[in-house]
């Protein structure tokens, strides 16, 4: 996959995740979010996106501070969903 295949899938699981939120079904959120962290995760260890290593791994942090943390950041879970949904259209694109 390229990496806006890649980011895309992630923003799918993301925006589950705000969905679940704002449903105040903790328990899927949660998991959503697990999958997320789990794709970005795989996409920072793959060495061909080695150069943008650094976004991702601050994404991950920022992600993880507004879902688990204090959103010490103070943004907004909508935030990604913009973020994420750039990456979608690259990808559809690029088909």
């Amino acid at each position: 996959m390229s990496l806006a295949e890649q980011m895309g899938n992630i923003g799918s699981e993301v925006d589950r995740a705000v969905g679940w939120m704002k449903k105040n079904n903790k328990e899927y959120a949660d998991n959503a979010f697990i999958r997320a962290l789990e794709l970005l995760d795989l996409t920072v260890a793959d060495a061909r996106w080695s150069r943008g290593r650094k976004e991702l791994a601050r994404v991950r942090e920022i992600i993880k501070d507004v879902f688990w943390g204090d959103n010490e950041y103070n943004i907004p879970m909508e935030w990604f969903q913009k973020y994420f949904f750039q990456f979608a259209l690259s990808a559809r694109r690029g088909r």
